[in-house]
């Protein structure tokens, strides 16, 4: 992790780490995007397998999410303009033609479907995206991941970073140790979250908890990449916790 450690004495220096920290999002929004609507596109048709046969209303939600999902996967590889979020948010047509139907719409008037669910977890990470910070708040928590492990540290994971991005640290690093929490034995995304959480409360000051989730990252997942270079333990020896 980049961030350094920072002592908040004063107000001023207080205002300096959580700028510092700011940067989280900078750092980890592409694949943190993108792995969770690989996963959410994924899961999409097991919900529609689920649910077609016997709730047309579950096959129209389903219909019409499909060409919003299509862009958002897209935006997720290439980049969120806010042009393309518009098109996701509210509808319209795309340059090709193709007529999207907008997943506030579709979270409105198709409420209590496994579409307007997953539309939730699009709508938060659009706003995100586009620095709206309290709306993406709003439909990542209206997100249920039923069951899926990592839609749902994507989600907590994001929420980290709104919270971030507001300035509320408590908030930020909560759902930061949520998102690792949420399936611990997933090896690859709960321990990018528990780095996360881990980089964060370094940066902001909370060194006894940074060095406690650097050292849970280190004996939980040793094969991580920074703990096997030897970052976490330059980390930790910064903050007073040698070998």
């Amino acid at each position: 992790m980049a961030e350094k450690n920072v002592v908040i004495t004063s107000e001023g220096q207080q205002d300096d780490a959580l700028q510092k920290a700011r940067g989280f999002w900078a750092n980890y929004s592409k694949p943190i995007i993108y792995i969770g609507s690989a996963i959410i596109l994924a899961i999409a048709g097991w919900f529609g397998y689920q649910t077609f046969i016997k709730e047309p209303k579950e096959k129209k939600a389903s219909e019409l999410i499909f060409p919003a999902e299509n862009l958002f996967d897209k935006m997720a590889t290439t980049g969120f303009s806010k042009d393309s979020v518009n098109l996701v948010l509210n509808g319209g047509t795309t340059a090709d033609g193709t007529n999207i139907t907008g997943l506030l719409k579709i979270i409105s008037g198709q409420g209590g479907t496994a579409a307007a669910n997953r539309a939730s977890y699009m709508v938060g990470a659009s706003y995100l995206h586009i620095k709206e910070f309290d709306k993406a708040i709003k439909y990542l928590k209206d997100f249920d991941g039923n069951g899926a492990s990592q839609i749902e540290s994507n989600k907590y994971i994001m929420l980290g970073h709104a919270y971030a991005e507001q300035k509320k640290t408590d908030d930020a690093l909560s759902n930061y140790k949520k998102a690792a929490e949420v399936n611990d034995k997933d090896g690859t995304l709960s321990a990018a979250a528990l780095a996360i959480a881990a980089s964060y409360a370094d940066a902001t000051g909370k060194s006894k908890e940074a060095k406690d989730l650097y050292i849970k990252l280190k004996d939980k997942y040793p094969t991580t990449p920074s703990v096997m270079n030897g970052d976490v333990d330059k980390y930790l020896a910064r903050l007073g916790e040698l070998n």
